[in-house]
């Protein structure tokens, strides 16, 4: 357990609105290990962002609600940490790049006072020294100094990006958690930030959690990939354990939705219908009825983990004893 930076064990997030309970994450587990890379993988409403939030204490409550579940971050108690321990926390063991470069900064302050924030919080530095430091991660992120006391409105989307990242590094986290930190910028800017993100995660020796639901961008970034749906873990591996070896519905379904540069006549197979209702989710498998697989048992018992490996799992009726099938393979 000494390499493990982050344990989250069991958690249960609910939301109570007025329509009814949001069953936002169920029962999820994960580790990440020191220098590691995970990619936190499903469509838009899977519970990654909730997820990520409850890392740092930051799920809005109300309406949310973590019910139950341990979550402890380079050995410290999350789940029971107080506001004032929290604050010492974010920013110094943990830091968030936030899915939009265009709101999470603020207008009307400088960036140079935006970085330098935190440093003057976690580092007990002076303000000409906290400058100093700020000025060293903006170039750090590629933005000369002669920007520094420039305003966000001043900077392209992938400059605030830049920017962001800059802030959230400022203290040397030992944890990075990105939300999709490339979503709002052009597909070369995309590449640019990814590749300083990794030079970077390497230069600070820090963990990551990169949550996606583009497949390149786990490729060129993660060592391990968990795949989610309906606020389950659906399967967990390493990288080539889910490209080369896939085992759940879901995760075959989210391969056949990319297209084939090889092959362009090949047509894409969408997965079918939408996503379970997080108000009213199914007794059973939360796929089942999206699935080209299913059985009677999947409408009525929800699966089991069932490991191929140490580090290999999934929640699937196929592969229970009575079953044997096996998914098509992937290439990196």
């Amino acid at each position: 357990m000494k390499d493990i930076i982050l344990d989250i064990k069991d958690l249960n997030i609910h939301f109570f609105t007025e329509d009814g309970i949001v069953e936002a994450v169920n029962g999820l587990n994960i580790n990440i290990k020191k220098g590691e890379t995970l990619g936190l993988v499903g469509e838009t409403g899977a519970g990654k962002t909730t997820t990520a939030l409850s890392v740092l204490d930051l799920v809005p409550m109300p309406p949310g609600r973590v019910m139950s579940g341990e979550i402890t971050l380079d050995g410290i108690d999350i789940i029971n940490a107080s506001e004032k321990e929290m604050e010492k926390i974010r920013g110094k063991i943990v830091s968030m790049i936030f899915q939009d470069p265009m709101t999470a900064l603020n207008p009307v302050i400088k960036v140079i006072d935006q970085i330098s924030e935190a440093i003057i919080i976690h580092q007990d530095l002076n303000k000409e020294k906290a400058e100093e430091k700020a000025i060293e991660m903006l170039e750090l992120v590629g933005i000369p100094r002669d920007r520094r006391n420039e305003y966000p409105h001043q900077f392209s989307g992938g400059m605030k990006q830049r920017v962001i990242i800059a802030i959230a590094l400022s203290c040397s986290p030992k944890l990075l958690i990105a939300d999709e930190p490339t979503t709002a910028l052009d597909v070369t800017i995309q590449a640019q930030v990814l590749k300083l993100m990794k030079e970077l995660k390497d230069k600070f020796e820090m963990s990551m959690i990169m949550i996606t639901h583009d497949l390149g961008v786990v490729v060129e970034v993660c060592d391990y990939v968990a795949i989610m749906y309906a606020g389950r873990i659906v399967e967990q591996g390493s990288l080539e354990d889910i490209f080369r070896r896939t085992k759940h519905p879901y995760t075959e379904g989210l391969f056949n939705s990319i297209p084939n540069i090889d092959n362009r006549k090949e047509k894409l197979k969408p997965i079918k219908g939408l996503m379970s209702d997080p108000y009213d989710l199914p007794k059973g498998c939360n796929f089942c009825d999206r699935c080209d697989y299913v059985m009677r048992i999947c409408e009525e018992v929800a699966p089991e983990k069932i490991f191929f490996s140490d580090e290999h799992f999934v929640e699937c009726h196929l592969y229970s004893k009575d079953q044997s099938y096996n998914l098509s393979d992937h290439d990196l």
